[in-house]
């Protein structure tokens, strides 16, 4: 499995960084040390996924635990919280002098800088054939709906709720929702458990006007599809 492109991010630092899914949570955080400056055993590290779900990244035994069971995807972000008590953590502002910081109209000027070099040598944003951080968010939910083989027509679930089954209406975008870019996915439920009757911001993507609301829109890292028949409340009950 390829190296991840994600974001990581703590109280000290941020930064690009490119991840690999066979890593054991232990191991990212051994790796995460020289970059945020906490110890792993002091680290909590958080997966902000592209839609904002947080997810913990935590587990029993982080040594045989792997990042491949998580939803990485590019431009995603670990975001590493310092358990350490306050006066435990490195003070960066000793004596209570103010950190200088260069403006930065005078840092773009400087010609033996970092910025400088990745200028030159046509790296991250400076690359032309780089994709935008949007395109790689339109990018990445179009593989998250390619690998999980959502497709009109299909029956799954949603969020991994078995009380939340039905029949995959819609794969694109919807302008209706502010903000928002790539694919999401219409489900429409089996019961009216959903948030509309397939229509959204005065726009219909399936089915007629309804006062019940069996329609969802989610994005695509939380529709599984499969075998996944219309539940029958009546299957279960024993016989009296």
């Amino acid at each position: 499995m390829s190296d991840v492109p994600m974001y990581v991010t703590s109280e000290y630092s941020s930064s690009e960084r490119r991840i690999t899914p066979s890593w054991s949570i232990a191991q990212l955080k051994t790796k995460m040390e020289p970059i945020t400056g906490i110890p792993p055993s002091s680290q909590r590290i958080t997966l902000k996924t592209l839609t904002d779900e947080t997810i913990p990244i935590e587990a029993a035994d982080e040594e045989t635990t792997y990042l491949q069971n998580y939803p990485l995807a590019p431009y995603a972000e670990f975001q590493i919280t310092d358990l350490r008590p306050p006066s435990a953590r490195p003070n960066f502002n000793a004596a209570g002098v103010d950190k200088y910081v260069m403006p930065e109209e005078q840092y773009e000027k400087k010609t033996d800088s970092v910025l400088a070099w990745k200028k030159a040598q046509k790296l991250g944003r400076f690359d032309p054939n780089a994709p935008s951080h949007e395109q790689a968010k339109i990018a990445a939910f179009a593989k998250e709906v390619e690998q999980r083989g959502i497709e009109v027509g299909r029956r799954c679930r949603v969020g991994q709720d078995d009380t939340r089954r039905g029949v995959v209406k819609y794969v694109g975008e919807v302008k209706e929702i502010p903000g928002s870019i790539g694919a999401w996915i219409g489900v429409h439920l089996d019961e009216p458990v959903g948030k509309n009757d397939g229509s959204i911001g005065g726009t219909r993507y399936w089915g007629e006007e309804s006062q019940l609301k069996h329609g969802v829109f989610v994005r695509p890292d939380r529709v599984e599809v499969g075998d996944f028949p219309i539940v029958d409340d009546l299957e279960d009950m024993e016989e009296i």
